[in-house]
């Protein structure tokens, strides 16, 4: 791991943060190491993993918690058009898989919603590398397990089921949405990041604002309002509710981050 002069100042904020010890074996560039002269930083390495998960996290994870997959699997019966009933060979460009046996256009509501949900993945998982990033290694396994349940909501989408319930750092989905609305029990008051904060608060609070966007657009498809859209009577509700406790646990973060328990851990 090289530590860049851009990535020191981000962590020193011109004598504002402190900075945390970084693992063996990092190395500075020759900017870095010219940054710390200049202004007399002390440099200190952990003896330890800094991967090492918190001792909330010990408890069995969820058979979702798992690496990602290529969700789709050809096998079966050729999927046909959900217009015209026909299969669909070859397959046109306008058109894309709806479910196993189904191919609808891309303009379809359930894959805009699918588009939308992706795109909530790839900023999970950015969240999480930027958490690396700033050696914040809670945070970033933290942001993993997001980044799991959100594959966990799309392939409920995809299967029209409901999601199974969320759970990250050893806190049940209900846990989570109380402290979310709640944040006293934390000893905090809600939380609105300002000018002055650290770029990953900014970036989980994007993270949260995404999903809760998307959130409303899933209930444009299986909300009380929406039309039928496909197989949505097994996945009723739970999709918008998996978004929405989604959102609660990036909002949870941002408020134990901005408390110190997934901020950097100084040394005495």
């Amino acid at each position: 791991m090289v530590i860049t002069e851009s990535e020191l100042r981000e962590l020193w904020r011109n004598g504002k943060g402190a900075l945390p010890p970084f693992p063996p074996g990092a190395r500075f560039s020759p900017a870095a190491l010219d940054f710390i002269k200049t202004h007399e930083l002390e440099i200190q390495f952990d003896s330890t993993s800094l991967s090492a998960p918190p001792s909330a996290l010990h408890t069995p994870r969820p058979a979702w918690d798992k690496p990602g997959v290529f969700p789709v699997v050809l096998s079966g019966p050729a999927p046909v058009c959900i217009e015209c009933g026909q299969p669909v060979k070859p397959k046109p460009e306008h058109m894309t898989q709806l479910d196993a046996a189904h191919f609808a256009p891309k303009t379809h509501p359930r894959v805009k919603l699918r588009g939308q949900l992706d795109s909530l993945h790839a900023t999970m998982m950015l969240v999480a590398a930027e958490a690396r990033r700033f050696q914040l290694p809670q945070l970033a396994e933290r942001l993993d397990t997001l980044a799991a349940y959100c594959r966990e909501i799309q392939s409920a989408e995809y299967n029209a089921r409901s999601a199974q319930p969320l759970s990250v750092g050893g806190h049940t989905e209900d846990e989570i949405h109380d402290i979310s609305h709640h944040p006293d029990k934390l000893g905090m008051a809600h939380l609105v990041p300002g000018a002055n904060d650290h770029s990953i608060l900014h970036w989980l609070n994007f993270a949260r604002a995404l999903a809760r966007e998307i959130e409303i657009a899933a209930l444009d498809v299986y909300g009380p309002n929406a039309h039928t859209h496909g197989p949505s009577s097994a996945v009723d509700y739970g999709i918008p509710k998996a978004l929405n406790r989604l959102s609660s646990a990036v909002y949870v973060l941002e408020l134990l981050f901005q408390r110190g328990d997934l901020g950097w851990k100084m040394r005495e």
